[in-house]
Parts: structure tokens; C-alpha cells; sequence
């Protein structure tokens, strides 16, 4: 085993149930939700536990979810001694991961999240924005493809997310959209899947929640973190609070690139990645540019005792 970075979910891993037995067995995690539904005045518990999933889906609530859910794990690992050297977070997960590193409390976190969600939503009308996975394309054909869908600054799509080899997000404008993946198809891409979504996120279409989350941003106190940050914008480690301040205030409106992150991770000698927090679609990304990685998942009681035994009990070998 080299060394070791915390990778942290982003929208569409959430689950109704997701946290419950953490903080069912852990009191450092029943004290991150009593947290949660004390700074948020709900009970964020409760949503995540039994939702309904519906109302779990919703932007604004997604994102403190998962914040949260992460924070918890996050805590019995490094409780249970587990040290990692690095932390990234995919869209939404880049706060856990500012989070994780001591960079931000979990209190303004959880706020900001909120608020971000909530205008991210707002940003597009419903029904005028979307988002699909293109399969089985590289990034210059989906760039060059979103180019020529385009038509004017309303009527736009792009690349927002480059997750794994092959596997690219484009959003933007309903239309555009739709005829960005004809054009994807006439490319030689596999599948074009509609997302599930209600907003076109990580597109220009996002620049109004930029602007409306950008002052919250510029007021929090941000902390240098205590291993680096390499950042959703340009794939960069960053430790100083300025440098992780600048990166969540770009990549509102900017694309995720996941795969660079992970390939920069890899070349700094990152052999082994904790998924922390609901889902395991970080490891299964991961694995997607290095076969040979190490990727555990930490998001249930079991994961994360399994986790412990990995990377703790064990301990590193030569």
C-alpha cells in the first residue's frame, strides 16, 4: 500500500436510510446529524432515514444529506485512527472534503451547502435545463459536439463533467442538449442517457447561483486545511483557505474534471482511495483510470469496519 486520499460523493448517491446505523452505533456520528438538524432547523435525520425519497431528491436538501452523511463516516474513521494524505470530493463532495481537511466547520458548511443547493435550482426554470451521460466518447468529440449544439448564451450545453475515460456529462439548455447528443451518436458514442435531473449543473446556465453563493463564500472563514485539496476546476492540490475558497466559488458554473483529478492523484503515488460517505460510484470512477487501485467504500457501519480492518488494524504494508 502507497498512499492513502479520502474521496468524497457528490448529488445522486443519497438514499433514504442513509446514515442510520452510523449514528445508531457511533455517538461522533449522532452528534454530526444533532448538528445538522439543530443548524439547519429540520430534522435533516429524519429525511435521510425515512425520507420520503422525493423530498430527499430535492437539491436543497440533497446537499446537506450528503454533507452530512459523509461528515459522519468521516469522523468514527479518523476517530478509529485512519490518516490519509489527501482529499478530494466530486461537485457537491468537494465541501466534504474541504470539511475532512479542517478547512471549513461543519456549521457554515451545512449552511452554505443549503444555500447552494437551493440556487443552483433556482439558476434554471424547471423544465429548461438538462444534463446526460455521454458513453463511450472522448472528451474533444463531446466538447466539439457541444460546440456546434450550441446557439447562443441561453441556448448553450457543455462538458461539465469529465468522470471517468468515456464516461462525460454535458449539460445545458434543453435543446441543446438533445442535439448535442445526436451529435454524440453521429460521433460513434454508445449511449446517450438523459439524466435525472432538474437543473443543468457545472454550465454557464449556473453562473446567477455563482453570483448569489459567491458573497457567502467571500465572508466564511476559511482555514488552510491539513493535507491537500486537489481542487474540482483544474484537478491542483491547494491547502491555503484562500486557494479552496477561490476553487468552490469557480465551480459552480465550471466544469468537474474528475478524471484529471484522479490521474493527478495517481501520478503524486495515490494507490489507495476511501470512498466516504453513500454510494461506492467514486471507487467504481476511480478504477476506470487505474486497474490496479485500491478502492474502499466507508458509507455503511459495515463498510467502515471493514475500512478500519484495511487501512487501521492492519496498518500499511512495505
Amino acid at each position: 500500500m502507497g498512499r492513502v486520499a479520502a474521496l468524497f460523493p457528490g448529488q445522486g448517491s443519497q438514499y433514504v436510510g442513509m446514515g442510520r446505523d452510523l449514528a445508531e452505533r457511533w455517538p461522533v456520528a449522532r452528534d454530526v446529524f444533532e448538528t445538522a438538524d439543530s443548524v439547519l432547523a429540520v430534522s435533516l435525520s429524519s429525511l435521510c432515514w425515512e425520507g420520503p425519497e422525493e423530498t430527499l431528491r430535492l437539491t436543497e436538501n440533497t446537499q446537506p444529506a450528503l454533507l452530512a452523511h459523509s461528515t459522519a463516516a468521516w469522523r468514527i474513521l479518523t476517530a478509529a485512527g485512519l490518516e490519509v494524505e489527501a482529499v478530494a470530493g466530486h461537485s457537491l463532495g468537494e465541501y466534504s472534503a474541504v470539511v475532512a481537511g479542517a478547512g471549513l466547520s461543519l456549521s457554515d458548511a451545512l449552511t452554505t451547502v443549503r444555500l447552494r443547493g437551493r440556487l443552483m435550482q433556482q439558476a434554471v426554470p424547471v423544465g429548461e435545463g438538462a444534463m446526460a451521460a455521454v458513453i463511450g466518447l472522448e472528451g474533444a468529440d463531446v466538447t466539439a459536439a457541444c460546440e456546434e449544439a450550441s446557439r447562443s448564451a441561453a441556448d448553450v450545453v457543455v462538458a461539465a463533467n469529465f468522470n471517468a475515460p468515456g464516461q462525460i456529462v454535458i449539460a445545458g439548455s434543453v435543446g441543446a442538449v438533445e442535439r448535442a447528443g445526436v451529435l454524440c451518436r453521429e460521433r460513434g458514442a454508445r449511449r446517450v442517457l438523459p439524466l435525472p435531473v432538474s437543473a443543468p449543473f457545472h454550465s454557464p446556465l449556473m453562473a446567477p447561483a455563482r453570483d448569489g453563493l459567491e458573497p457567502t463564500l467571500r465572508e466564511l472563514p476559511f482555514s488552510d486545511l491539513d493535507v491537500p485539496l486537489y481542487r474540482n476546476v483544474d484537478a491542483s492540490p491547494v491547502q491555503t483557505g484562500e486557494e479552496v475558497r477561490d476553487g468552490l466559488i469557480r465551480q459552480v458554473d465550471s466544469a468537474v474534471l474528475w478524471t484529471d483529478t484522479v490521474r493527478r492523484l495517481v501520478g503524486d503515488g495515490f494507490d489507495t482511495f476511501v470512498e466516504v460517505g453513500a454510494g461506492t460510484v467514486l471507487g467504481g470512477l476511480v478504477r476506470r483510470v487505474d486497474r490496479d487501485a485500491v478502492c474502499l467504500a466507508a458509507g455503511t457501519a459495515e463498510q467502515i469496519e471493514q475500512a478500519i480492518e484495511s487501512l487501521v488494524t492492519a496498518g500499511p504494508s512495505e
